[in-house]
């Protein structure tokens, strides 16, 4: 639809116009419940009143909604043609006079996708459960809005719904529900302060709810008192450890009033825990939005619990950057999620007991952002935003992690206290309100005394990843007579920045003892070279790490000297923070191609077994399976194959009974199971007619070990059936259709596409379950007749498809498990002759080719390896 694709400068022209006093928005869901009847979507009734100022009586300008039908329109009193003003995205409006009143009735569609009122039939006790989720503009699929995150207004809600339903919006209920006969009641909720269309919320349905509160003393010697709500299916409720997740929040809450000086603003604080989540969470003031994954159906390792905990941080810093602060268009999306995302770890580390998050940090969300950062498609953090479809592929690794990364290069350039006072200032300034980045500068300069300019034109307005290498003589007695840091920039984006980096010598002190930190050096990194003096006539290392705390974003690399001592005592080094940021370093050489794939799948077999950090070692088994996938030679991929699975099972059979370490090599060990011992080991498991001590094998593992059975040909529809039988939940469906459609056969992978790139009938959670099965690493010749097809669908696809779905199909189904120079030579065919396409898939599709031209190179090094 033409109009469903705003524009910066459609929405910069209606903010200059118009000033949004309030919304009325009424919802009637109960149409959600019963059997659906009817061609068409299924539908609820929204009705909406707007109350608006326009700065230029007489003008034209239009709403926002995405309806299959429209009952009627009434502008300042006057019924408008429903076909004139309507065309299925837009609702035109013109002549407006000063003060206007504009209301709209109409029949919007349920969603399957995840975008706009997501509806959700439980299979397990037939119960209808109901969520919004809107980012960056699907409001408009459930109310009449102008969908835009800087004009601001107060919002009430009224929803109509079965009376023995939980209904939750952003506001607190008023009273208690109002019964209007047949089952159903009126739940009316409190106005909102001012907030973005995009952050409104609806949870609606039979949850399981518990309900806690958190008190504070305040220095005025009131009390604050927030509501603390948690909810989740009544399917979940059994795992449902909602004692966690209130303690986690009690201790974000206290952190973030510490720290920040401006009491949440919000009244109550309700989290739910909501099925087929399109995303990680979404930070609905007082309505929080999580994925149910977070509710753990059977044993996880203690970094499944950190990462539920940095989301609910990450959510709670949203509170005050981007919903009591909010960025006025996307180009400065930023300036909610970077922030959120370091608040998150920074939060966690001080106030709750994963106090080694920074570790997970280094680790998992800086690898997001150096990927990122070295596609085609990267960006500056602050963006060149032109519409929706750009703001929608901007939820990136630029945003979130890269920005995290530079907010704590941030910290270290300002320190802390000026940073934490900026953060003060700039709540209590623009609070209610919308912001550029200029608006965060100005008070940054107040509170650190420096000239943040600079600093943001080579942090947040440039693009690309510098590296860090560090350069060392030394004299006849072993002493270092010159240490210098060597900084490079890609030749795509030659930009040197300024690093505030801390160099750290490592040796041992004792033939055999761990790696330890014997001297440090905190240094401002400018231009090409720098040397550090500070270490000159200190003892020769055996590892020099530069960035060592993680204080920049920047990759890190080695003297021959350094990465010679890391290939013989990696596990040595003492120092957790530091042990991962040189396999960090390590998997950046490897997808640089400068290091042979095999070699780093042996680093992983030798040390990963030593490694203490559960997150670490779950990172380190994602990494090894990529680049057994991608990376290593063809001709070497069998025998690498074998080795890694032989080396898991070793791992495995080695690790403390009952231990985060054993269940994470027991996952491995299912993902990259190779030859027919590998398999019956798994079966033997499943069936229990196997053991190894300590491992419970539950159903959650269960569903793990059918997986690579069903996608060898091992596990077959029936034995599938049956696993279902034991487990028919929402849970037990996704994993059912995730392994029917990894089966290796002709038919399935033909029944796989069809479902979802010819069919709409699959919800969000089920397209990704259905890709996940599809793409199998070890059905490469039976996926091959996919690549062609994969390029005479995706344009269809765009145009058909919510952007939300089309995004999934386009990246998941990409042919990159295919010979790598025969897709690189498809897609370049593709991308030469469909330079019109929408620059939003065009997008996607020069990412997926980068990707594979790396893979190519790395292929490259590791085959010169074994030559």
């Amino acid at each position: 639809m033409p109009g469903e694709n705003l524009t910066r400068d459609e929405a910069r022209e209606r903010a200059r116009l118009l000033t949004v006093d309030g919304y009325d928005v009424a919802l009637d869901l109960r149409s959600a419940v019963g059997p659906h009847t009817g061609d068409g979507p299924r539908t609820f009734r929204s009705t909406t009143t707007i109350r608006f100022r326009c700065a230029e009586p007489g003008a034209a300008t239009f709403a926002d909604l995405v309806a299959p039908a429209v009952s009627s329109v009434t502008l300042n009193g006057r019924e408008l043609d429903v076909d004139e003003v309507f065309d299925g995205t837009r609702v035109a409006l013109d002549g407006l006079v000063a003060e206007n009143v504009l209301t709209v009735d109409a029949h919007c569609a349920y969603s399957r996708t995840g975008e706009g009122l997501h509806h959700f039939l439980d299979p397990e006790d037939g119960e209808t459960y109901l969520y919004t989720q809107y980012e960056p503009a699907d409001a408009r699929r459930v109310f009449a809005n102008f969908e835009q995150p800087d004009l601001k207004a107060p919002f009430t809600f009224t929803v109509t719904a079965p009376a023995d339903w939980t209904v939750l919006s952003n506001g607190a209920r008023e009273g208690d529900p109002k019964p209007v006969g047949d089952g159903a009641a009126i739940w009316r909720f409190a106005t909102t302060k001012p907030i973005s269309t995009y952050i409104t919320a609806v949870v609606a349905g039979p949850y399981h709810h518990v309900t806690d509160v958190y008190r504070r003393e305040m220095p005025d010697g009131s009390e604050l008192v927030i509501p603390l709500g948690a909810l989740c299916r009544r399917g979940l409720a059994r795992h449902f450890d909602a004692d966690d997740i209130f303690a986690v929040t009690k201790q974000g809450l206290d952190f973030f009033h510490d720290h920040f000086d401006y009491p949440y603003p919000f009244g109550k604080y309700d989290q739910a825990f909501v099925p087929e989540y399109n995303l990680g969470a979404m930070e609905n003031p007082g309505c929080v939005t999580f994925r149910e994954e977070y509710v753990f159906r059977g044993k996880v390792t203690d970094a499944s619990y950190e990462s539920r905990a940095n989301v609910i941080l990450h959510e709670m810093a949203h509170m005050w950057f981007g919903d009591l602060v909010t960025m006025e268009w996307w180009d400065d999306l930023w300036l909610k999620e970077s922030f959120a995302d370091f608040m998150g770890s920074f939060s966690m580390v001080e106030a709750t007991r994963f106090t080694e998050g920074w570790i997970t940090f280094a680790n998992r969300r800086k690898s997001w952002a150096y990927r990122a950062d070295q596609l085609p498609s990267t960006h500056p953090i602050t963006a060149d935003i032109r519409d929706l479809e750009d703001a929608k592929l901007n939820f990136d690794g630029i945003t979130y992690a890269k920005g995290a990364s530079v907010l704590k290069q941030l910290v270290a350039y300002v320190g802390r206290d000026a940073f934490l006072e900026g953060a003060r200032r700039y709540f209590k300034r623009h609070a209610w309100g919308n912001t550029r980045l200029e608006h965060l500068l100005a008070v940054l300069e107040e509170t650190s005394g420096r000239d943040m300019g600079e600093w943001a034109r080579a942090w947040l307005r440039t693009a690309g990843v510098n590296s860090l290498a560090p350069h060392a003589t030394y004299d006849s007695a072993g002493r270092i007579t010159e240490l210098a840091i060597a900084q490079e920039a890609p030749d795509s984006h030659p930009v040197l920045r300024p690093h505030r980096v801390a160099v750290g010598l490592y040796r041992r002190q004792v033939a055999g003892g761990p790696l330890e930190r014997y001297a440090r050096a905190e240094v401002d990194v400018t231009g090409a070279r720098t040397v550090v003096e500070e270490l000159v006539g200190v003892e020769r290392p055996e590892l020099i790490l530069v960035n060592d705390e993680d204080l920049t974003f920047c990759k890190i690399r080695f003297d021959e000297a350094s990465l010679a001592t890391l290939r013989s005592h990696l596990g040595s080094v003492s120092d957790g923070l530091a042990r991962a940021l040189c396999w960090s370093a390590l998997w950046n050489l490897t997808r640089d191609g400068l290091m042979p794939a095999r070699d780093f799948l042996d680093l992983v077999l030798r040390f990963g077994g030593q490694e203490s950090d559960i997150g670490v070692v779950q990172m380190l088994h994602a990494w090894a399976r990529a680049a057994l996938v991608h990376y290593v030679a063809p001709a070497w991929r069998e025998e690498g194959a074998r080795l890694l699975a032989h080396g898991a099972l070793r791992h495995l059979r080695q690790a403390t009974p009952g231990s985060d370490h054993q269940l994470a090599w027991a996952r491995f060990f299912a993902a990259v199971a190779h030859d027919e011992h590998d398999l019956q080991v798994l079966d033997r498991l499943l069936e229990g007619t196997g053991r190894i001590d300590g491992l419970d094998v539950d159903q959650e593992l269960r569903w793990a070990f059918l997986a690579t059975l069903a996608a060898r040909g091992v596990a077959d529809e029936a034995r599938l059936a049956a696993e279902l039988a034991r487990d028919d939940t929402a849970s037990g469906r996704r994993h059912q259709v995730r392994c029917l459609a990894a089966r290796p056969s002709p038919e399935v992978k033909a029944r796989a596409w069809t479902d979802v790139v010819d069919s709409d009938r699959l919800s969000n959670a089920l397209v990704e379950a259905t890709i996940s099965g599809f793409d199998q690493p070890g059905q490469r010749e039976l996926l091959a007749p996919y690549a062609e097809r994969y390029f005479e669908a995706i344009e269809r696809v765009w145009a058909e498809r919510s952007i939300e779905i089309g995004m999934a199909i386009v990246r998941g189904l990409y042919p990159a498990l295919q010979d790598d120079a025969r897709v690189l030579e498809l897609t370049d065919t593709w991308l030469a002759a469909h330079e019109d396409a929408p620059p939003a898939l065009r997008r996607l599709v020069s990412e997926a080719r980068d990707d594979t031209a790396r893979a190519l190179r790395a292929q490259r090094c590791d085959a010169a390896a074994s030559a």
